[in-house]
């Protein structure tokens, strides 16, 4: 499966008849963008108070995604992949979307699943993604 960021912008019921405008980011699992899209709005729809707006549906790639059960945030992590091929060292970048409550948190997390490999973590930031939608399986 392909797993795609998807930004929405909708009017959301934010307090006691006041709905304001929002703007969140999700990232879906889904085949083609339109299978995303309904996918997003399965599981956004009770929240919408008026028009739904996606400006953007952007396929992303990651090596690994990592959830974790008490995080609230989603950070990228950028791991540098080491191999050894005949006494040659090659390193390359991945990205690993980690959860974590705290930069610090994804960044423990981050180091505890990728443990059994032969990495380098570089960097570890937050991202804009609210809630990560996989498919079904």
């Amino acid at each position: 499966m392909l797993f795609y960021e998807v930004k929405v912008h909708y009017e959301r019921q934010t307090g006691e008849d006041n709905p304001g405008k929002v703007k969140e980011t999700y990232l879906v699992e889904g085949l083609t963008p339109a299978d995303v899209e309904q996918r997003l709005m399965e599981d956004i729809h009770a929240f919408i108070a008026g028009d739904i707006e996606v400006p953007s549906c952007t396929k992303k790639q990651f090596f690994e995604i990592i959830d974790a059960p008490d995080a609230d945030k989603w950070y990228k992590g950028r791991v540098e992949m080491i191999t050894i091929d005949e006494d040659k060292e090659t390193r390359k970048c991945v990205s690993v979307l980690v959860a974590g409550s705290t930069a610090m948190q994804a960044h423990k997390n981050l180091e505890q699943a990728m443990n059994g490999y032969d990495c380098e973590i570089v960097s570890v930031a937050r991202t804009p993604i609210m809630e990560v939608i996989r498919a079904v399986h």
